[in-house]
């Protein structure tokens, strides 16, 4: 079983041998969310997984890195970012402001990645509760973590990407008004470890699961040795990663603006500065992915971000954003441009089936 090294024969791959696991493990935490049964957390947990399936289906990408470890990657990759989305709606869209509310939930991604550690309960801090839904998701990861024989190779990397990750979250989703002293009072603890690059960079950076799903990805494989394991925590972190989450911020610039959130795009002073970060990420991405095994892979999915980010009709409806969108796809070559035409099609073949997603089908 090859790892895919171009385009046309890894989105083959996805399509046949990744996406109709994402889909079925999806279908399974539906099913476990629509039995949820405090109102508020049903929402929420609803609206993750209807909204943010292309989270998972992007994260299971990473999957193939695993070979015949495919399957329990993919199990894995779609049990965090479960928890992931589930606990980013609980702190952007429900009921509280609290960072100690906050805390207590993202508990629930170090136990995740913490094989025999005993779940808590992650609602401590607030009204809403439910007994089983996010313990579940937490007890699926650990499950499969403790049939990796190389997890205590990885598990220093894993617990350090999620710690940022946690941090993250609990700073950016305060009291609008405290937000940006948080994090750049938090960035100043690292500063020196990444000289020309702002708080609001730095910050995106952390923000991004894929260091994780690939760290667990190859210790699934049985030539995976320990100098793997930061060689992939340096090779995702901080660039992958912070292309990553900037694309997504780069996208959503409408809808934070109308729904008052907070958005790492919105710092730069203007759209060629934007354009230039991006590029420079780009790059860097491509430096850092080159020291990694299977490096035509992880380019692969340095390009895959940007044609799937920005073909997404978010772009169309944002006049500057459609035209920033553009230049970078022009700028990123064909492989890029490639990806933008495959996520178009996915998307408009999406639409064809009303009510639901072409994600249902293949379930």
């Amino acid at each position: 079983m090859a790892i895919p090294n171009e385009p046309l024969f890894l989105m083959n791959q996805v399509y046949r041998k990744v996406f109709p696991i994402v889909h079925r493990e999806l279908a399974y935490w539906k099913e476990k969310a629509v039995h949820i049964d405090n109102e508020e957390l049903r929402k929420q947990a609803l609206d993750s997984l209807h909204d943010k399936t292309f989270h998972c289906e992007g994260g299971g990408i990473m999957g193939l890195l695993a070979l015949h470890g495919k399957r329990d990657a993919i199990e894995f990759i779609v049990a965090y970012q479960t928890i992931s989305d589930y606990l980013d709606n609980l702190c952007d869209r429900s009921t509280s402001l609290d960072p100690e509310d906050f805390a207590c939930l993202h508990r629930a991604m170090e136990d995740a990645l913490t094989v025999g550690a005993v779940p808590g309960n992650y609602y401590e801090c607030r009204e809403d509760q439910e007994p089983s839904y996010l313990t579940s998701l937490v007890m699926r990861c650990q499950d499969v973590l403790s049939r990796i024989p190389n997890y205590p190779l990885i598990k220093d990397e894993l617990l350090h990407l999620s710690r940022l990750y946690c941090d993250l979250q609990i700073h950016k989703h305060v009291q609008e008004n405290e937000r940006e002293h948080r994090l750049q009072q938090w960035f100043n603890d690292h500063r020196k470890d990444f000289p020309g690059m702002e708080w609001y960079e730095f910050s995106a950076c952390t923000g991004s699961t894929l260091g994780i799903f690939c760290l667990v990805s190859y210790s699934l494989r049985p030539d995976f040795k320990k100098e793997h394991a930061k060689m992939i925590q340096e090779g995702y972190f901080p660039y992958i990663q912070g292309l990553h989450i900037l694309l997504d911020y780069f996208i959503d610039q409408e809808e934070d603006r109308a729904e008052g959130d907070l958005n790492f795009c919105f710092y730069y002073p203007d759209h060629n500065a934007l354009f230039n970060r991006l590029q420079h990420f780009v790059k860097q991405a491509d430096i850092h992915t080159g020291k990694l095994p299977h490096s035509r892979f992880h380019k692969l999915i340095n390009r895959g971000l940007l044609g799937v980010y920005l073909s997404d009709e978010k772009v169309h409806s944002q006049v500057e954003v459609k035209k920033l969108a553009w230049k970078m796809i022009r700028s990123s070559g064909p492989v890029s441009f490639f990806f933008y035409l495959n996520g178009r099609a996915y998307r408009n073949v999406s639409k064809m089936f009303s009510g639901n997603t072409i994600a249902k089908k293949t379930i």
